[in-house]
């Protein structure tokens, strides 16, 4: 399992270059997973780090996030809309809001510094959204290939290789989350899907913000 994530990571990087492809990184469980394998494969992660921050997420994820940078060496870039950020009014319309702070400045992100792929922590039993995804994957609006390493991993797959590499994570997750996204939108659930904490309404709209360039 590991071995076909490190061999797309390899793939990915060796056919790009390391100045024209990033990782992103929310400072959850499955990207911070993906930059571990990153780091099993180079013994660092020697591309850009991109993180997108819509202002609202937990304070754990940030101390997280910050901790992890120094910790890692990584060289981080933080994609904020600030833009939108003055009249936003988060959670209200979803849809606009998760493109606003989302997809937005990703794609700007994507564009300003001329990546030519984007490696994300996409996994197919996530969502029903995700299911048909592949390894590599075009997408528009600016061109760009998706690499997706931990498609074939499962959420228990996740927690047993943290266990197995004492991959550092959010303490957020001792607590019962089981995916952690912006503070108006996660909730703690006891259903057996692992988004249940994912707001309802935003879910159902996923394949539409994915078509818009989200995850």
């Amino acid at each position: 399992m590991e071995k076909k994530s490190c061999e797309v990571i390899k793939e990915a990087i060796e056919k790009f270059g390391p100045d024209k492809i990033a990782v992103a990184w929310s400072g959850g469980k499955d990207s911070t997973t993906v930059l571990h394998l990153i780091k099993q494969v180079y013994g660092q992660v020697p591309i850009p780090v991109v993180n997108i921050d819509t202002s609202v997420k937990f304070e754990e994820i940030y101390a997280f996030r910050n901790r992890l940078t120094k910790e890692w060496g990584l060289s981080l870039i933080i994609a904020k809309n600030k833009e939108a950020l003055k009249t936003i009014k988060f959670a209200e319309e979803k849809q606009k809001c998760c493109y606003l702070l989302k997809t937005l400045p990703l794609q700007r992100a994507i564009e300003q510094h001329g990546w030519k792929a984007l490696i994300t922590a996409v996994r197919w039993d996530e969502q029903e959204a995700r299911k048909e995804e592949v390894y590599f994957s075009g997408r528009e609006n600016p061109s760009h290939i998706r690499v997706h390493p931990i498609l074939h991993f499962k959420e228990t797959d996740i927690w047993s290789y943290i266990k197995k590499h004492q991959v550092p994570y959010c303490k957020l997750y001792n607590l019962g989350y089981r995916s952690i996204g912006c503070k108006p939108c996660t909730h703690l659930g006891e259903s057996v899907l692992e988004r249940s904490s994912r707001d309802p309404e935003k879910e159902k709209i996923m394949y539409r913000l994915r078509d818009l360039g989200y995850f």
